[in-house]
């Protein structure tokens, strides 16, 4: 196996290139979670790896309650499947919530502020009410608790990683708040060797080939847990080594992407984000061009031959989107015209009657 074959397998395993599922909750499923904190971003990354998808069918997975938008990893929204949210957080924000600890009490958010923040949305909320992050400050702030100085958003975080709440449906272009217990079904609980085995299987069978450093990055654990995780899941994980570092997969990886396959990623996509070594897929001297302003904002790229190969944004006007695509280097005409195919699908998911190309 070589570092080429690596990144077609993980093409292939991510559904980029295998659009084997015909629905949100099926997509995020298999790819364990998905991340989400750029909401229109990661409603295309479920969108260009099912066929025919709209993004309504996106938010409306969300409104059905089968996929659910939260904070179960490295303090990060994501979309996980309805079933996985509540072992997830289970198993992963508790080290989150340690780790935020410091910043609390910098903020002077104790125990008594986060339950009596808990007891107030828990009697408002009550019976599916979605309410927007304004109306959760407005209720805080009318019964004495500071909402200043990112105090309300650590009381959400919290709140959402204590599995009180999570979001809701979107509502004018702003996301809602709902009480988990109302928005989520609950589900077969699992013990923490369980829940450790099912996510080292669900990672490595979708994002495999990966090292555990990839695996520890992805999921917030230490690596003891990781390595336990591993071990867990031993009897189907296979491993190999390329270039003195090793590589797990699922012994049920057989296929890989064609080589020359041209696609649009919106910028978090687990293809990038999923793994702490992005050089595989990402040029040195290029790496910085994918993080323009070095604050952890990752621009939508372009893939050719399963590497990084220029960025692109959208702009909507109307019922057309416009495409300024910004290759780091010179393209065939044949790539050129492959990677516009691409963006009339992206035109087709986003319901735009036209796509204009702009080449820079």
């Amino acid at each position: 196996m070589t570092i080429s074959d690596i990144i077609r397998f993980r093409l292939h395993n991510l559904l980029v290139s295998s659009n084997r599922f015909a629905s949100p909750a099926e997509t995020v499923s298999w790819l364990g979670a998905v991340q989400a904190q750029d909401y229109f971003g990661a409603k295309w990354s479920l969108g260009l790896r099912i066929t025919g998808l709209k993004e309504q069918s996106v938010d409306d997975a969300i409104a059905n309650r089968s996929i659910v938008r939260t904070w179960p990893m490295r303090g990060t929204l994501h979309f996980v499947a309805a079933e996985d949210a509540r072992w997830m957080l289970k198993l992963l924000t508790p080290r989150i919530i340690a780790g935020s600890a410091g910043r609390h009490r910098q903020l002077e958010l104790d125990d008594k502020t986060f339950d009596k923040s808990k007891d107030l949305l828990i009697s408002a909320m009550q019976g599916g009410k979605q309410f927007m992050r304004n109306e959760v400050y407005k209720l805080l702030q009318e019964n004495g608790i500071s909402t200043s100085g990112q105090r309300g958003m650590h009381i959400i975080g919290f709140l959402a990683q204590s599995q009180i709440l999570c979001h809701g449906s979107h509502n004018d272009k702003q996301p809602t708040y709902v009480l988990m217990d109302d928005w989520v079904p609950k589900t077969a609980e699992m013990n923490r060797e369980e829940a450790l085995h099912e996510l080292a299987i669900r990672y490595f069978k979708s994002h495999g080939p990966a090292t555990i450093s990839d695996f520890v990055w992805w999921t917030g654990l230490r690596i003891s847990e990781a390595k336990q995780a591993i071990n867990l899941g031993s009897s189907s994980l296979k491993s190999v080594e390329v270039d003195g570092n090793k590589y797990l997969y699922h012994e049920e990886m057989t296929e890989k992407t064609d080589a020359d396959a041209v696609f649009l990623l919106p910028g978090f996509d687990e293809y990038i984000l999923g793994y702490t070594d992005r050089n595989p897929v990402v040029d040195k001297i290029h790496a910085p061009k994918i993080i323009p302003g070095k604050n952890g904002v990752f621009a939508p790229t372009i893939i050719s031959n399963g590497k990084v190969e220029g960025t692109w944004k959208r702009t909507l006007v109307k019922d057309a989107v416009q495409m300024n695509l910004s290759p780091f280097g010179k393209l065939s005409l044949a790539k050129k015209k492959a990677i516009e195919v691409q963006c009339k699908e992206f035109a087709k998911f986003l319901s735009r009657k036209t796509v204009d190309v702009n080449w820079q």
